[in-house]
């Protein structure tokens, strides 16, 4: 886990973001985040194997340091109850101003367009480049402070709710081997999926909130 200190930050569509920002990515917004945890990459399938006892994965590689992908919200939300149990720590999913904060650098951020860089190539796996399948975490460059992932491989799932909808839904972020560079890598872009949505372009990051208290 990453030690991500809070502060404040313009969340949404920011000038970096250019003409590429979605509608529901505006106005950008003033935003204070506390101080957390998130972690380094996104939840493997050797972790999600250690915890659940199987691996869902569309993709499944011997090598078990891939994203966990093809798991629903609801799935994850279990995963996190028996983590939880079996560390006794309190582990969670970001909320979206908090993954955001983390993916622009947080005090660090040097406002770029993705996360850690102008250069898509740089930092994400996303369709130009990925071969059309999910890549081994943290082997594009990371971000200002030091976390990998935060944009492309696979979405990752936010703890955020939408409830005036049909039917509820959760937000996604980052982006991922399905989409170009112009859509959902971008650290301000967002995405919607009902709670019982599994796909193989879907994974998650974990947080958690920090004990420390900032002066």
């Amino acid at each position: 886990m990453i030690a991500v200190e809070g502060g404040s930050f313009m969340m949404g569509a920011t000038p970096g973001q250019g003409d590429d920002a979605r509608e529901n990515e505006k106005p950008a917004h003033k935003v204070i985040v506390e101080d957390f945890l998130i972690g380094e990459t996104e939840v493997t399938q050797e972790l999600w194997f250690a915890v659940m006892g199987s691996n869902p994965s569309h993709f499944k590689y011997k090598d078990g340091n891939y994203p966990v992908e093809n798991v629903s919200w609801n799935d994850v939300q279990e995963f996190i109850k028996k983590l939880n149990e079996m560390t006794g720590q309190q582990f969670r999913l970001p909320f979206e101003a908090e993954w955001e904060y983390a993916a622009r650098g947080g005090k660090k951020s040097t406002d770029k367009k993705y996360a850690g860089s102008d250069d898509v190539d740089e930092v994400a796996w996303y369709k130009d480049n990925a071969g059309g399948t999910t890549h081994a975490v943290a082997s594009k460059s990371a971000n200002e402070l030091g976390i990998y992932d935060m944009s492309g491989n696979v979405f990752e799932m936010m703890q955020d709710l939408l409830s005036a909808v049909p039917n509820m839904m959760y937000t996604v972020r980052g982006g991922a081997i399905t989409n170009p560079a112009r859509a959902y890598p971008r650290v301000s872009s967002r995405c919607f999926y009902e709670l019982t949505v599994k796909a193989h372009s879907i994974g998650l990051r974990l947080a958690y909130k920090s004990n420390h208290k900032r002066e």
